[in-house]
């Protein structure tokens, strides 16, 4: 019974630990296109979108950083 007790408290451990690295991994992500828009509402939501589409397309790492600047770049000015 004593090995069930660790090996579940084990397994809930690194289960919560894994939860919160993509928790914090989004966060940075989503922190990182916000940043890219500035005080622009509507280009907050063009930014998030492209986030989205981004996420769709596995993009992750530098590369991600590399795309949302290109897509910040490509946002019709007023």
């Amino acid at each position: 019974m004593d090995y069930f007790i660790i090996a579940l408290l084990t397994f809930t451990a690194i289960y919560f630990h894994w939860w919160l690295y993509v928790r914090f991994k989004r966060w940075g992500d989503r922190d990182l296109a916000l940043s890219m828009a500035g005080d622009d509402a509507a280009k907050k939501t063009y930014m998030l979108e492209r986030l989205a589409q981004a996420q769709r397309h596995k993009i992750k790492g530098a590369a991600l950083q590399a795309w949302l600047e290109q897509a910040a770049s490509d946002y019709p000015q007023a």
